[in-house]
């Protein structure tokens, strides 16, 4: 099967459960399809908010009734805490509309909002308004991406394609190999 049509007959469910994690590069990669026609914008921008701000519902869910025991499952998480804490006590509403911007703390976030003073409507309130900045600015920075980068891999033809997967899939392989190291010292700590 060509990936056009993995990507066509897959695309919008591998960016709903992207976008449950730190799905920024699920969602690029979303808008550049949609650039390359394989995906519809509309949606990838529709489907990206709603996974966003469900998963960031669930997180905020997650730390506000199970907050001791998502910190015995993920112990790497407590150290972001303070860093959070601080960030809300100056910053209330900002960071509740930024906090899938800050790198490393897209899930860690919303569980310690969740266990903070603020209120749940406040959450859902800025959580869905910064889930849709969130999902127009990266599948749009993706669409855009593919505006400049298409001629490129156009003039590669499938090798190009191909060329362009196997960097994705390295890109992948490091920031999974980057996560294993940190998870491997926080648990050494």
């Amino acid at each position: 099967m060509a990936i056009e049509a993995l990507i066509a007959q897959y695309g919008y469910i591998a960016l709903l459960v992207g976008t449950f994690a730190e799905g920024e590069t699920v969602l690029a990669l979303a808008g550049y399809a949609a650039h390359r026609g394989y995906l519809d914008l509309i949606w990838v921008v529709v489907v990206a908010w709603a996974g966003g701000f469900l998963g960031d519902q669930l997180y905020f869910w997650l730390g506000r009734r199970h907050a001791p025991w998502v910190f015995r499952r993920i112990p790497s998480l407590g150290h972001r805490v303070l860093r959070v804490e601080d960030y809300l006590r100056r910053f209330e509403a900002w960071v509740i509309v930024g906090i899938r911007f800050m790198y490393g703390l897209r899930i860690a976030g919303p569980i310690v909002i969740g266990m903070s003073r603020v209120s749940g409507l406040k959450f859902v309130t800025l959580n869905f308004l910064g889930a849709g900045l969130w999902s127009v600015l990266f599948s749009g920075g993706g669409y855009l991406l593919g505006a400049r980068m298409g001629p490129l891999i156009e003039a590669g033809g499938a090798v190009g394609e191909w060329l362009l997967v196997a960097l994705l899939g390295a890109g992948a392989v490091v920031l999974l190999i980057r996560r294993a190291s940190r998870r491997s010292r926080s648990d050494q700590s």
